[in-house]
């Protein structure tokens, strides 16, 4: 959090007005400072974070609706109150329209002032609050590029820790778009390997004649295009991590040569009479079902078990749908990057498409959209007009309440589910929660508890 978050600067060309100002909020145990002119409140902001900036609207040399545009753009954490003897309703219907907070004519009543400034001073520690919270949350439930903070992601991030600094064989399942990459490469990171190679082959893109010379690589005239030695995968991957993508679409000669290399741990090149030993570990991905594979008689049953040692099963999107907001958060801060934009939010109405749509595509399909939705929108906010088609004409089957119905629920657990959504929309904030919920705090920290409690059952 931000140091003295009460901080104040006032802004005017009049000195007596400046030291009245100054005066009246000291009094109220504000933290005050003041500048003379918009070029020296600029200079005083880009130094040190104020929570208000209250400002004069004529002024020499930049005048308060020029400063109005630099705090907007450049310092959204600020709410600025604009001050004039001119108050007209021009006037201030064009300062909030840049984003003034609020507008107060002079001669100032202190009473105004003071009700005015709590309140800008409330709301500008709200959003620091939410923002604080909103980072907290990324840093504490992101794994590598990996976000969730649901049931089922936790697992997932817990079964990645357990597992990452082991040499033990690991098979990723789930639908195409979930992230099984992603999870494959957190392991390698978070290892003991993660200064040597991470090595990614998705088996169904190479050829089948090519497929093995790619893997464990060929000495020279194996074959006709055999020129010069080459080393394949299995080597370039030495002392880090093989990730085999599509490992279902694997030729079943090939998984008789890889058999081998995963039990003896040694590899032999297409044309060499001898072989050479490997340090890999082995993380394959599928997105079918390899049981059902092995049982139609397309998947070997030995190698089926050598790689599945362990499973990581990752869940479906649409199986953990309150991670969509912190997935959107951080796909839009993905998109943006580099650009010269400046998209902070997807307006609730819009975030409510997302949430109701059952993302067949998974989280690629949803960081497709949202990019989309960042190149096309034409302001800071992405509106459901941002949105395509097959999102907009969302019939919102997926709501809460339709979907507790549908899955019969009990009263206890859609209960629970709207608490939670509720506290996820509040940022963490369990005293706006509770008021939201028409509870007080200690009925909702008793909730909480009960709920935390059924779920170690």
């Amino acid at each position: 959090m931000v140091q003295d978050p009460n901080r104040i600067l006032i802004v005017d060309d009049d000195p007596e007005m400046r030291n009245v100002l100054r005066d009246i909020l000291l009094d109220q145990s504000y933290h005050v400072e003041t500048a003379q002119e918009g070029r020296e409140a600029l200079q005083r902001l880009a130094n040190q974070p104020f929570s208000i900036v209250l400002t004069d609207l004529r002024m020499k040399g930049m005048d308060g609706l020029e400063l109005l545009q630099e705090v907007a753009k450049n310092h959204q954490e600020c709410n600025l109150i604009m001050m004039t003897a001119f108050g007209t309703v021009e006037t201030a219907v064009e300062a909030m329209r840049k984003g003034a907070f609020d507008y107060l004519t002079k001669p100032i009543k202190t009473e105004e002032l003071l009700v005015t400034v709590d309140k800008a001073m409330r709301e500008a520690l709200l959003r620091r609050e939410v923002k604080y919270l909103r980072k907290q949350v990324y840093r504490e439930f992101s794994f590598d590029q990996i976000l969730g903070k649901s049931k089922p992601m936790r697992e997932v991030f817990d079964l990645i820790r357990r597992v990452a600094d082991s040499q033990t064989n690991i098979l990723i399942t789930g639908e195409s778009g979930t992230g099984k990459e992603l999870v494959a490469k957190a392991i390698h990171f978070n290892s003991q390997r993660q200064s040597a190679p991470f090595v990614p082959v998705n088996c169904a893109a190479i050829p089948e004649q090519l497929l093995e010379s790619e893997l464990f690589g060929h000495v020279r005239g194996a074959f006709t295009d055999a020129k010069s030695d080459k080393r394949g995968l299995f080597e370039e991957a030495q002392g880090g991590t093989l990730f085999l993508d599509e490992i279902s679409e694997l030729p079943m000669m090939l998984q008789a040569k890889l058999l081998r290399a995963v039990q003896e741990r040694e590899i032999r090149r297409v044309g060499a009479t001898r072989s050479s030993p490997i340090d890999v570990r082995i993380i394959a991905a599928t997105n079918v079902k390899l049981e059902e594979e092995v049982k139609a008689k397309n998947f070997r049953e030995d190698l089926y078990y050598r790689l599945n040692v362990i499973e990581i099963r990752l869940p479906a999107l649409r199986e953990r749908k309150e991670d969509i907001p912190l997935l959107v958060q951080g796909l839009l801060e993905k998109s943006i990057a580099g650009q010269q934009k400046s998209i902070h939010e997807v307006v609730e109405g819009a975030l409510a498409r997302l949430l109701d749509y059952q993302w067949p595509g998974n989280v690629r399909e949803l960081e497709n959209i949202i990019e989309r939705a960042a190149t096309l929108c034409p302001g800071e906010k992405i509106t459901l007009e941002d949105l395509p088609p097959v999102i907009r004409e969302v019939r919102g089957e997926g709501q809460l309440v339709e979907d507790a119905v549908d899955r019969m629920l009990p009263l206890e657990e859609l209960e629970q589910t709207y608490i939670r959504r509720i506290l996820e929309k509040m940022g963490g904030n369990k005293y706006q929660a509770a008021q939201v919920l028409g509870i007080d705090r200690k009925t909702l920290y008793r909730k909480l508890g009960e709920m935390e409690e059924r779920s170690k059952v």
